[in-house]
């Protein structure tokens, strides 16, 4: 037999597969199949649905599986920088869902530092090496959706930091939270991020949990409308905004984090208004194309095995169309931890279908996608199903426009349009908008540098960077801290110095909160030299509160003190008679009564972003009116807790001393040590001529509400301006009152401004006894003023039946 002839055949066949798969690239379209012919998918005239039929109707079981799970980048799961041939043996070789935190430098990951990650045109070409190879190197040639987090700014390397979210909850201002969704889109855009896990929509109603630091703050309407700003900045960029975590993660029982995130005490009623509100408006008014599913329980069944909540809820009712992922490991608890299925499989079969597109963990996909085909295989799970939630990832795919262009078209791009000057500037002022002053007895603040000569900066986050730089936020940006920030803005004739004076917990914290020990040597003695250092001092900054240790993912207190020997450093301070300025470096409320009774000035800073220190020193010395106001109440003791807004009526009114025998009693700590909404001002605002437009309202109209407010004090300041709404009578007990707008207005001095709110028929509804959410007729009160407790005008109007 002459093999001569066959062997030049195969050579020319091999040859001009290599030649095919390099000559994918046509004029308007991709060759993804390397059929050689423009398929339906591939043209991008053709309607979406069109496309997506023809790609799914083209796809076996295996390439199907493989677009339900994600691949953690590298230093996570995948081993490799760029693809290596030995891809070809691993399971997405059949293509995958996503990539996430690709070659994005992760905080405290050092095996995941790579020279892909920084200049920023180096990770873009990184991602397009990677996309390549999905493309072209897969049968169906499906590109890749790269995800990222992005609460605290883009989680890469050197891009543009951002406050924690508590601090951007605490500026309501709607304009800023829409450009930071600019920002991190634009720069998830230039860098090869599709698609970004931003922002989180938990209500944080319990301040003892952990991650309160990533949210926005408690009231369900603060949130929903701060959250929508942020994914339609997002998602203006071209880049999916994907909401988390639904549902009702943000109130374990007790506030518990780790591995007790579970048994959330919520009635459905409350389930509706409270901590589902944000997502279903977010949904319907922003139409995010990603949602996050939660790893907790409501009543008894996990959110990732509900097809309630994943399909009758999130799909039905909210008319979500894109794709739901799970957060980490949530579908193993619904057997490792909730145990209402045998095992890993049907925990995959029941969160399948609930309606879940995407498994997420960090380990190979290979575990998950496996237990996905056996399923169909044995008949346990329908063929018609696994179409449904493929059908709907691909979706999102073409509607990113990854179909028409899987590539980054100019890596160079991302040098000029990652983290640039205007970009800077805007996070310092993201950090100076989140600034709340909680107390400024006798005009202590601003300081006057003319009349100081020495200044002494004390406690352990004076000078402490960690706060500022978060695992789900950039890193590797320079930090300027409150002793830097104070340091540059002193200028000539102040002298700073500093004394850290202890270390934010001591030993054997936290159980030195249920049980206090004596202070050791070295903490008697780092009090004392803080003190000695105190005595020459004429004005004290106390940088005081908690770091990334003490609050956060997986952390949670069952106290809400100053931790380790803080309050003992405050009290040794207060007591040298000199000026005391408290700044507040924290993540949640603290129960700080003593310095409310005692320190005269209070700056509540959270943990800001990089600039943060710079923000701050602005604040203190004047060239910065702080304006924000409090997201979060501050309850006076954790033996309140739940205190938060919005509140059924009584359920925290101040519990009288005497009359009736069954309200009236000695032994209740009333009242918040500061209100939601709370935040004062170097300057004074008036309100006036508040005007309700009709005063009579027909079903479904909007309500016209207009006020004036005015700067009556000494220098610029922002105020803002608050509404809420309370039901005077009605079918089922509502809230005493709601938030229902919100604006934050900068007014010169002497300067007016009238603000405008629209009330729509959303803004009065209630959930009835039926649980039908109606608008009932009736009298409506408008309270309008500077926090939740502080209102300035009120009027009434009403409500028409049908």
């Amino acid at each position: 037999m002459n093999r001569k002839p066959l062997l030049l055949a195969l050579g020319c066949l091999l040859a001009t597969t290599a030649h095919a798969q390099k000559n994918l690239y046509h004029k308007g379209w991709v060759d993804f199949n390397k059929n050689g012919r423009r398929d339906v998918y591939e043209d991008v005239m053709q309607p979406l649905e069109k496309r997506v039929d023809d790609l799914l109707a083209q796809m076996t079981l295996d390439e199907k599986t493989c677009q339900m799970a994600t691949l953690y980048g590298f230093g996570r799961v995948l081993k490799d920088e760029m693809p290596t041939p030995g891809w070809k043996n691993e399971v997405w070789k059949d293509g995958i869902a996503n990539i996430d935190e690709e070659l994005n430098g992760v905080r405290n990951t050092p095996k995941a530092a790579s020279k892909y990650t920084y200049p920023f045109s180096q990770h873009a070409v990184g991602i397009n090496n990677v996309q390549r190879w999905f493309v072209e190197e897969t049968r169906l040639g499906i590109p890749v959706d790269f995800t990222n987090e992005g609460i605290h700014g883009l989680n890469h390397d050197r891009a543009t930091p951002l406050p924690a979210p508590i601090g951007i909850g605490s500026s309501w201002d709607k304009a800023l939270v829409r450009r930071a969704g600019e920002t991190v889109g634009r720069e998830a855009k230039a860098l090869g991020y599709t698609n970004v896990y931003v922002p989180i929509l938990d209500p944080a109603r319990d301040p003892r949990w952990g991650r309160v630091v990533e949210c926005y703050g408690e009231d369900p309407f603060l949130i929903a409308e701060l959250g929508k700003q942020m994914v339609l900045g997002v998602q203006g960029q071209g880049v999916a905004a994907t909401l988390k975590h639904f549902a009702v993660y943000s109130v374990p029982k007790g506030g518990r984090d780790g591995n007790a995130r579970t048994d959330p005490h919520v009635a459905p009623r409350e389930l509706h208004q409270l901590f589902l509100y944000p997502f279903r408006r977010v949904i319907q008014e922003a139409h995010p194309l990603g949602v996050m599913s939660s790893y907790n329980d409501w009543d008894g069944v996990p959110i990732t095995g509900s097809h309630y909540f994943l399909t009758e809820l999130l799909r039905q009712q909210y008319g979500f169309d894109g794709y739901v992922v799970s957060d980490s490991r949530a579908v193993e608890f619904i057997s490792e931890k909730h145990h209402v299925a045998p095992d890993f499989l049907d925990g995959t079969r029941q969160a399948v279908e609930a309606g879940l597109n995407v498994w997420t963990n960090f380990y190979t996909p290979a575990t998950y996608i496996n237990n996905v085909r056996e399923l169909v295989k044995t008949g346990r799970l329908a063929q018609a199903t696994v179409d449904a939630r493929v059908r709907e990832v691909l979706r999102v795919k073409f509607r990113l426009g990854l179909f028409d262009q899987p590539y980054v078209p100019d890596p160079r791009q991302a040098d000029k349009t990652v983290h640039t000057p205007a970009d800077e500037a805007f996070a310092l002022q993201a950090n100076r908008e989140s600034l709340v002053l909680l107390k400024n007895e006798n005009a202590r603040l601003p300081l006057q540098k003319s009349q100081l000569k020495n200044l002494l900066v004390v406690g352990p986050l004076a000078d402490n960077p960690d706060p500022a730089i978060s695992r789900y936020g950039p890193s590797n940006n320079p930090v300027t801290t409150v002793l830097k920030g104070l340091q540059a803005a002193a200028g000539p004739g102040l002298t700073v110095q500093y004394a850290k004076g202890c270390d934010v917990v001591c030993p054997g914290w936290p159980d030195t909160e249920l049980v206090p020990t004596p202070l050791s040597a070295p903490e008697q003695q780092g009090i004392a030299e803080a003190v000695a250092k105190a005595q020459a001092a004429d004005v004290i900054v106390a940088v005081l509160g908690e770091d990334d240790k003490t609050v956060g993912e997986s952390l949670s207190r069952t106290s809400l003190e100053l931790p380790g020997r803080q309050q003992q450093l405050l009290e040794a301070l207060h007591a040298t008679g000199k000026p005391v300025v408290l700044v507040l470096i924290n993540g949640q409320p603290l129960t700080i009564n003593w310095a409310a009774r005692q320190v005269p000035a209070i700056l509540e800073a959270w943990f800001p972003g990089p600039s943060g220190g710079t923000a701050i020193a602005e604040a203190l010395f004047g060239n910065y009116n702080p304006g924000g106001k409090l997201p979060m109440t501050f309850p006076k003791s954790t033996g309140q807790i739940e205190f938060n807004f919005p509140f059924k009526p009584a359920s925290q009114a101040d519990q009288p001393i005497g009359g009736d025998p069954n309200g009236g009693g000695k032994t209740a700590t009333n009242g918040p040590l500061y209100p939601f909404g709370f935040g004062l001002s170097y300057t004074t605002f008036a309100y006036s001529n508040l005007q309700i437009t009709p005063r009579e309202a027909a079903p479904k109209a909007p309500i016209e509400i207009a006020v004036d407010v005015a700067n009556t004090g000494p220098v610029k300041g922002d105020e803002v301006v608050q509404l809420y709404l309370r039901d005077k009578l009605s079918t089922v007990i509502t809230y005493d009152s709601q938030l229902r707008g919100f604006e934050r207005v900068s007014l010169a001095p002497g300067e007016k401004k009238t603000i405008h709110f629209t009330l729509r028929p959303d803004d009065l509804a209630l959930l009835d006894r039926n649980m039908n959410w109606v608008v009932e007729p009736g009298e409506f009160e408008v309270l309008v003023g500077s926090s939740s407790t502080d209102i300035r005008a009120k009027q009434t109007f009403v409500s028409k039946a049908e």
